[in-house]
């Protein structure tokens, strides 16, 4: 059946399961502290991918056209803005609490902190 559709199908059937095993082992080999970097740059890839269902919505004809296209637009921009806010989610892990930045403050201001170091 997959064969009565033509060998382009086939070949696309072929890039796509071997770039879904590429994928796969790609991202399970990124050590976790590149893991914020790679998500902001994959973000601004997906801000394109945006860009390029708006362009393509733009020239659709036909009903089906506009509302694949649509749907098209909804989906990359819940991508886009989910994988903002994951990002700034896993940002947030990195800053210091409120109360550690005022005991660090205190500590530089009366000398403390560090074991060995005072005036």
């Amino acid at each position: 059946m997959i064969a009565a559709a033509g060998p382009g199908l086939m070949t696309f059937i072929t890039v796509f399961v071997l770039a879904v095993f590429v994928g796969y082992e790609v991202v399970s080999k990124v050590p976790s502290i590149l893991h914020t970097p790679l998500m902001s740059g994959s973000n601004a890839i997906h801000g394109i991918i945006l860009v390029g269902t708006m362009l393509v919505l733009g020239g659709a004809h036909g009903t089906a056209q506009l509302v694949l296209g649509f749907l098209a637009v909804i989906l990359a921009t819940l991508n886009v803005v989910g994988g903002f806010v994951v990002t700034d989610r896993m940002l947030e892990m990195f800053k210091a609490k409120p109360a550690d930045r005022k005991a660090a403050s205190s500590d530089a201001e009366t000398g403390g902190g560090a074991p060995g170091a005072g005036a």
